[in-house]
C-alpha cells in the first residue's frame, strides 16, 4: 500500500483560518445550532440581475470555449478602460492578466517572481492567505506590526527598516482586510520615498476593496499617487467584492509587461484561461451602470456606522470605524484575564471568539490569524438585523464576564 507524503511546500503552510471557521460555522448551522455569521468576507447581495443576464447573453451566443490566457479581449478592454476612468492610469493590453480570483492572481505573481529566501513585508494586521503564499513560493515572510495608533498602517520608517538586500516585494492591501485601514494620497507618497530609494522592491497592491469606500477623500492607489513606480506595481483587483460576484471567480492585473507576461505562462500550464462565462459577465459589469457599487457602499457604511457605536459602548471593547471595505476589527484587550461563565479564563482573543461561538452563537475570527492580538474581526457585509442581534449577543456575552 502506497502512503502518500505531501511535498514540504503543503507541510510548511496552514488551512486559511477564515475557510476554517466557515468549514465550523456550517458544521453548527447543520446541527441546528442558531449561529450568526460574521465570519466570512462576501458580499451579502446577489450579484446584479443585468450582470446575471449577461452572462446569459453569452451562453445563447455560444460563449463557452477556451479565451486567450490572459482573458477575453472585451474584459482586458473593460480592465484597462476602468483603471484610467477611476484613477487617471493607463494601461497596454500586455501590461493585463486575467485570472481565475485576485486570489490566483497574487499567488502566481509570487511564484513567477519569488527565489528561495527572498523576503517579502507583510504589514500586520494582513489578510491571512498572504504570508502562507510567500511561504508556499519559497519566500520568507517579514512581518511589520502596524498598531492601532497608527491606523494599523505601515508607516515610512516602519517600510525603511524592515527592507533589506533580500527584500523582493512589500504587499501593500487598502483598503485592508481585517481592518478597513486606507492610505490617503500623502500616506502613499510617503511611502513612495522610501521605495524610490531601494530600486530592487517591487509592491504588490492588492487593491480588491478599493471601491468599498467611506472617506471624503476620492480613493487612489500606489501607482497613481506615485507615478514614478508605475514599472515596479502591480495593480490586482476582482470583481468579488465590488459586484458580489465571489463565486464568478475572475481577478485581474495591471503591471509591467515582463511580469504580466510570466504570470500568464504559469498560467497557460496551470489552468488555460478563467472561465469564458464569468469573463463576459465581469466584462460587463465593469462597463456598465455603477449604482449598484454606490448604493450597496451606502448600506456598508450605515452598518459600519451602527456596528462601531455598539461595539464600542460595550465594557471591554473598543472598535476603530474602518476607512473602507466591509469589516470591523474590535480590540478585546478589555476582556482578556476574565472568567466565563462556566469558569473558563479568556486568555487571548482566540478564547474569546470561541466563546463568543459556543456561547452566544456569533462566529468571528480572532486577531492572531491575522498577525495582531487581541482583537477580532466581524464582516458587516451581512444584514442590519443580523448585525443588530450580533451586537446584543457580543454585549449579553461581555457582561456575563467577570
Amino acid at each position: 500500500m502506497t502512503i502518500f507524503v505531501p511535498a514540504a511546500r503543503v507541510s510548511r503552510i496552514k488551512i486559511s483560518p477564515t475557510t476554517a471557521a466557515s468549514a465550523r460555522v456550517r458544521e453548527l448551522k447543520a446541527a441546528g445550532r442558531d449561529i450568526i455569521d460574521m465570519a466570512i468576507g462576501e458580499p451579502d447581495f446577489d450579484t446584479p440581475d443585468h450582470v446575471k443576464t449577461a452572462a446569459h447573453e453569452a451562453i445563447d451566443r455560444g460563449e463557452t470555449k477556451y479565451t486567450a490566457v490572459n482573458g477575453t479581449l472585451a474584459l482586458r478592454k473593460g480592465i484597462i478602460a476602468d483603471y484610467k476612468r477611476r484613477l487617471g492610469l493607463e494601461y497596454a493590453d500586455n501590461e493585463i492578466c486575467v485570472g481565475g480570483g485576485a486570489k490566483q492572481i497574487l499567488f502566481l505573481a509570487l511564484m513567477a517572481s519569488v527565489e528561495e529566501g527572498a523576503e517579502v513585508i507583510i504589514p500586520a494586521p494582513y489578510w491571512v492567505s498572504y504570508p502562507d503564499m510567500v511561504i508556499a513560493n519559497d519566500g520568507k515572510p517579514v512581518i511589520v506590526r502596524c498598531s492601532e495608533n497608527q491606523g494599523f498602517k505601515l508607516t515610512a520608517d516602519a517600510l525603511e527598516a524592515a527592507i533589506t538586500p533580500r527584500t523582493r516585494w512589500l504587499i501593500l492591501n487598502a483598503p485592508s482586510n481585517p481592518t478597513g485601514a486606507a492610505y490617503s494620497r500623502a500616506d502613499l507618497q510617503a511611502l513612495g520615498e522610501v521605495l524610490l530609494r531601494h530600486p530592487n522592491v517591487l509592491v504588490l497592491s492588492d487593491d480588491i476593496y478599493d471601491q468599498i469606500w467611506y472617506r471624503d477623500e476620492p480613493a487612489t492607489t500606489l501607482a497613481a499617487a506615485v507615478p514614478a513606480l508605475r514599472e515596479r506595481i502591480l495593480l490586482t483587483n476582482g470583481v468579488s467584492k465590488t459586484y458580489a460576484m465571489t463565486g464568478w471567480r475572475i481577478g485581474y492585473a495591471a503591471g509591467p509587461a515582463p511580469l504580466i507576461a510570466a504570470i500568464n505562462k504559469l498560467q497557460s500550464q496551470m489552468s488555460s484561461c478563467p472561465s469564458s462565462i464569468s469573463q463576459a459577465a465581469a466584462a460587463h459589469a465593469l462597463a456598465s451602470d455603477q449604482s449598484f457599487v454606490r448604493d450597496s457602499v451606502k448600506l456598508y457604511k450605515e452598518r459600519r456606522d451602527y456596528a462601531c457605536a455598539r461595539l464600542n459602548a460595550i465594557p471591554g471593547l473598543s472598535c476603530l470605524a474602518p476607512d473602507g471595505a466591509f469589516y470591523l476589527y474590535p480590540g478585546c484587550a478589555g476582556v482578556i484575564g476574565k472568567t466565563t461563565p462556566d469558569g473558563k479564563v479568556i486568555e487571548n482573543d482566540l478564547d474569546f471568539v470561541l466563546y463568543l461561538l459556543d456561547g452566544v452563537g456569533v462566529a468571528a475570527v480572532h486577531g492572531a490569524a491575522y498577525g495582531l492580538s487581541p482583537y477580532f474581526r466581524l464582516s458587516i457585509a451581512t444584514s442590519m438585523e443580523a448585525i443588530r442581534e450580533a451586537c446584543d449577543r457580543i454585549e449579553k456575552a461581555c457582561k456575563a464576564l467577570r
